[in-house]
């Protein structure tokens, strides 16, 4: 489902006014993202691992895969039929594909070819500077911890430690939609929360359901693909450029 009409003209002033609130609860508040699809842009690792694939299984169609093909969120098959499959061919490798696939995307080594999600690392920075707890709540387990930390460097984004909170799945098993619900308690102890960025449809609603003080953030980027309208005061935004 594509949520990019309910993005508003006046986007950005929606960020603003989070940092505006931050400034002013400071250590008291928290301010919450998640890392796929939000902060960070998943597409240069998905597309890396379907040129192994391709390597892997000679399909050289798939070898020349970049962001440019993946033309329906997160879907693989659509991916690989941009690339130049077929869709009988797409079809009849999509389960060793997916299996390849699955193997390699939740590893420390392939998100390091993430990057950021334009206008992310800066507005992280804008957040940390005015004093609130600042929290990525990711789907992600522990065992990509350190691959995770990696590219929040190369993307220059703020580091775990004192203010800063990397609160990862403990391992891959859980499912995301759960581990979230279970995280929001992580949340509450650490103080107020003002505002929740995610782009996955089902967690900015419970996070609207679970905080209804919260400002929440919807980043129309890429998500599942489950068919899940927003709650109306969900605020959707296409990225995280503010204007001069």
């Amino acid at each position: 489902m594509d949520h990019a009409h309910r993005i508003k003209s006046d986007w950005p002033h929606s960020l603003r006014a989070v940092l505006a609130e931050a400034k002013k609860v400071g250590a008291k508040g928290v301010l919450a993202f998640d890392l796929d699809s939000t902060v960070f842009d998943n597409r240069p690792r998905q597309s890396r691992i379907v040129r192994e694939f391709g390597l892997a299984r000679g399909f050289a169609a798939l070898q020349r895969c970049d962001v440019s093909h993946w033309v329906s969120g997160w879907d693989l098959k659509a991916a690989m039929i941009a690339c130049g499959l077929t869709p009988t061919e797409a079809e009849a490798v999509y389960k060793d594909a997916k299996a390849f696939w699955s193997d390699r995307f939740f590893t420390s080594e392939y998100c390091v070819d993430d990057v950021e999600v334009p206008g992310a690392g800066e507005f992280l920075a804008a957040c940390v500077k005015t004093g609130v707890q600042l929290a990525y709540v990711t789907g992600r387990h522990e065992e990509m911890r350190a691959g995770t930390v990696a590219c929040l460097k190369k993307c220059a984004m703020p580091l775990p430690g004192g203010n800063v909170h990397l609160v990862m799945k403990p391992t891959l098993k859980e499912s995301d939609d759960t581990w979230k619900r279970v995280a929001h308690q992580r949340i509450e102890g650490m103080g107020q929360l003002i505002a929740a960025f995610d782009n996955e449809p089902t967690h900015a609603n419970d996070y609207a359901s679970r905080f209804p003080s919260a400002v929440v953030v919807h980043l129309a980027t890429d998500h599942s693909g489950r068919a899940v309208e927003l709650l109306e005061r969900v605020v959707s935004v296409p990225d995280f450029r503010l204007p001069p």
